[in-house]
């Protein structure tokens, strides 16, 4: 639940920073996960270029990381930006789980 006495600064802190450090957990483990295992249900394509798109959000939140910090956390982020990382996250989180249901039989 939101707090309406938190001024704005502190609500993209209390929001966004957490968020931002949420995106940068995820894709690290899915850049691992992509990096050191051959994944048997994605040809060699495929992974590539979904590796190839984590990494690219890597780098542009890095990007907004730094904006975000340089800015004493006053600058917020566009939904256009964070929904694409979100899907990203989730397309990420259904591999790995097929990867480990697949490890498991």
């Amino acid at each position: 639940m939101q707090n309406s006495n938190l001024p704005g600064a502190e609500l993209l802190k209390t929001v966004l920073e957490p968020l931002l450090e949420d995106f940068q957990h995820w894709f690290t483990r899915s850049r691992n996960l992509l990096e050191t295992e051959r994944l048997s249900f994605m040809s060699h394509q495929e992974q590539s270029a979904l590796l190839l798109r984590v990494k690219q959000a890597q780098n542009e939140l890095n990007t907004v990381k730094m904006l975000f910090n340089a800015t004493d956390k006053q600058v917020g982020i566009d939904m256009a930006t964070l929904m694409p990382w979100h899907e990203l996250v989730t397309e990420c989180w259904n591999v790995a789980m097929r990867f480990r249901q697949e490890r498991e039989n």
